[in-house]
């Protein structure tokens, strides 16, 4: 009996790890992406492709959900995990 109550709580931490970790590398791919589109919104207002007016207001849109994300993160004591991970085609964690 003892055993088997070791055994539940072992899968039961092992389970509670990979989704503390791909939550966190969800989040974190998340606070990426709005980044890169705060970039992407920079080079087309300079270049002239974008109205300054609505890109100002798309910044400022961005600049929020990036606050809101990170908010989230550390409120939820979510950091970016150690290492270079990745999500195979599968949604399975790699290392």
């Amino acid at each position: 009996m003892k055993k088997l109550i070791i055994g539940i709580g072992a899968l039961g931490v092992m389970s509670f790890t990979t989704n503390q970790l791909m939550n966190t590398y969800q989040l974190a791919e998340a606070i990426n992406n709005v980044q890169d589109m705060k970039e992407w919104m920079i080079q087309d207002q300079q270049s002239g492709v974008i109205d300054s007016v609505y890109a100002e207001y798309y910044l400022q849109n961005l600049n929020e959900t990036e606050w809101r994300l990170m908010e989230f993160a550390e409120s939820n004591r979510l950091t970016k995990p150690e290492g270079d991970y990745g999500v195979d085609v599968n949604g399975n964690i790699t290392n």
